[in-house]
């Protein structure tokens, strides 16, 4: 029942807290204007992020946002995923190439022209 949004809004944050050098960047997802639910999702997902112990405690608060106990395998299988994959980036020294940082950077039209100049 996660969104798109919602699952990427975990990546991000996951990849922040592991400091992947590949992903996109936020200063702070704390101070981000995220709702309630959203943020209820980010804490969860980085305890697990983290290897906190997750507790009875964990899957309340998520609950009082809405969330089953299916969103948070969901939630907390995305956060294990890209917090292994944040890893094995910091491990083989991974650095994306300029064609990552312009990906929805540059508006279609122009992406082409500039392809086309190169060429």
């Amino acid at each position: 029942r996660l969104s798109k949004a919602d699952k990427e809004l975990i990546v991000v944050a996951t990849s922040v807290v592991n400091r992947c050098p590949y992903c996109v960047v936020i200063v702070n997802w704390k101070l981000a204007d995220l709702s309630d639910r959203d943020l209820a999702m980010l804490e969860f997902a980085l305890a697990v992020c983290r290897a906190d112990d997750i507790t009875e405690e964990h899957f309340q608060k998520l609950e009082k946002h809405g969330f089953d106990r299916e969103d948070a395998w969901d939630i907390g299988m995305i956060s294990a995923f890209f917090a292994m994959s944040n890893r094995v980036a910091h491990f083989v020294g991974l650095r994306p190439n300029p064609e990552f940082y312009s990906m929805g950077r540059t508006p279609h039209g122009e992406r082409g022209k500039e392809e086309g100049e190169r060429g």
